[in-house]
C-alpha cells in the first residue's frame, strides 16, 4: 500500500506500516472504529477520497484480514482492525499534545461510564510506566542472521 516494502527492516513497526501506514488508510479505520462507518459511499463522503483511492485502500484491508465485506457495499473491521483502536487512541493523544492548534477535538470515553480512556505503557509488574523507561531487547522472532550480523559488529536495522 505504501508503493515500497520494509524488507530489510526487521520490525513489527514496519510491518505494521506496510498495511495501515498511508494517512487514508489510518483515517478509513478510525472512520470505521469510532464513527462505525461501513459503507463505501461514507466513507468516500466524509473523507473526501477519491473513489479509486478508497477502493484500493479497503480491498487491501480485505485481502489482509483487516476488514471484512458484507454485502454490496458494508466494509466491517475484524478483530485484526479492531485491534487497531489502542494504536490510533495513543496517535491521538500526541496529536492533541504535539500538533494540534489547541484543545483537543475528540475526547475518547468509556462507553458504559463515560470517563476518560487513554492510552499508556503498562509494566506487568508495575502497571502504569513513563515510556522513556523502556527499553528493546531481542525477542524469539527476529532472525538468527540478523543476530549474528549484530555480533560479528555489523550495524544493522531493527
Amino acid at each position: 500500500m505504501l508503493g515500497k516494502t520494509y524488507d530489510t527492516q526487521v520490525c513489527s513497526i514496519a510491518r505494521a506500516l506496510e498495511l495501515v501506514g498511508e494517512r487514508w488508510s489510518i483515517l478509513i479505520i478510525r472512520d470505521a472504529l469510532f464513527a462505525r462507518v461501513t459503507r463505501f459511499g461514507d466513507f468516500q463522503h466524509n473523507l473526501g477520497i477519491a473513489t479509486n483511492v478508497l477502493a484500493a485502500r479497503l480491498d487491501a484491508f480485505v485481502n489482509s484480514g483487516v476488514m471484512v465485506r458484507e454485502g454490496s457495499a458494508d466494509y466491517v473491521l475484524t478483530a485484526k482492525g479492531q485491534a487497531l483502536a489502542t494504536a490510533l487512541i495513543a496517535l491521538t493523544e500526541w496529536g492533541d499534545e504535539w500538533a494540534a492548534p489547541g484543545e483537543p477535538p475528540i475526547l475518547y470515553r468509556h462507553a458504559s461510564c463515560g470517563q476518560p480512556v487513554a492510552a499508556k505503557v503498562v509494566c506487568d509488574e508495575c502497571g502504569v510506566i513513563d515510556p522513556g523507561e523502556v527499553k528493546v531487547k531481542i525477542g524469539p522472532g527476529m532472525p538468527a542472521e540478523y543476530v549474528a550480523a549484530r555480533r560479528g559488529g555489523q550495524r544493522a536495522t531493527a
